[in-house]
């Protein structure tokens, strides 16, 4: 039994501890029993606000919301881990990305169109798809959710196919409207600029000290190193000048929704 089947295992027992059927637990916990059913037959992978409603219901304190940050490091590649602990214990996320919607940000189907593109095989691209679309709510929907800033390039906004691209960005408006999420975008008047050089994300510890985070072609990996952090603090900076106030960016953002 690999890690999720076990946490679909466990979720299913909870169910049937407190004596309630598939269509009744659902009610419990604001999901349809069809929902319900595919967790509890692993068609379908359980995620944080599941689990955090289950632990509501269940009178678990933060259990099954633990397990399920458990399978999740435990089906992450080795190279990534160390950063989704990181993630985890942040309070604050600062991103850059000049390419594709950062990852917290992606829609599924976007997710999959983006995965699609690369030379994984299928089952390679299922577990990414499944860690990926479980991470937002790690971060989003904790009790006291991290201040995250998203510094997206505008061409970033207008690369890929109308029908997997206007949910995406409905997706980013709908996410900018939540008071901890930031979302600006560079406009492509900005010309060339320092970001470029490519994506990076910086976390705040509770500590105080920050922590970044680059992706290439191969893996990803941190920047624990005071002097390179410091360099990336310094381009995080010149490239948040380059974008556009929150509002402005929102308004951009629904221009090209409407234009899809």
């Amino acid at each position: 039994m690999n890690p999720t089947q076990f946490l679909s295992h466990e979720l299913r027992a909870v169910r049937q501890r407190m004596g309630l059927t598939q269509i009744d637990f659902g009610r419990a916990i604001h999901f349809s029993d069809s929902h319900v059913s595919a967790v509890e037959t692993g068609h379908r992978p359980p995620r944080a606000d599941y689990c955090r409603r289950v632990d509501e219901a269940a009178g678990t304190g933060r259990l099954y919301q633990g397990l399920l940050r458990l399978v999740s490091l435990d089906t992450a590649p080795s190279w990534l881990v160390p950063w989704l602990e990181y993630e985890a214990r942040a309070t604050a996320l600062r991103s850059y990305q000049p390419l594709v919607i950062p990852g917290l940000l992606q829609t599924e189907e976007y997710a999959r169109a983006i995965l699609a593109t690369g030379l994984a095989p299928p089952e390679e691209q299922a577990r990414t798809l499944e860690l990926r679309m479980g991470r937002p709510a790690l971060v989003f929907d904790r009790d006291s959710p991290p201040l995250t800033t998203f510094v997206i390039d505008e061409t970033v906004l207008r690369r890929g196919p109308a029908e997997v691209l206007r949910p995406q960005l409905a997706h980013l408006l709908a996410m900018s409207e939540r008071p901890r999420v930031l979302i600006h975008v560079v406009p492509a008047t900005a010309g060339l600029h320092l970001g470029q050089s490519g994506a990076f994300v910086l976390a705040s510890l509770p500590d105080g000290d920050p922590v970044g985070y680059l992706d290439d072609q191969l893996a990803g990996r941190v920047v624990l190193d005071s002097e390179h952090v410091a360099a990336l603090e310094r381009t995080w900076e010149a490239v948040r000048a380059e974008a556009l106030p929150r509002a402005q960016s929102r308004d951009l953002i629904r221009k090209l929704v409407d234009e899809r």
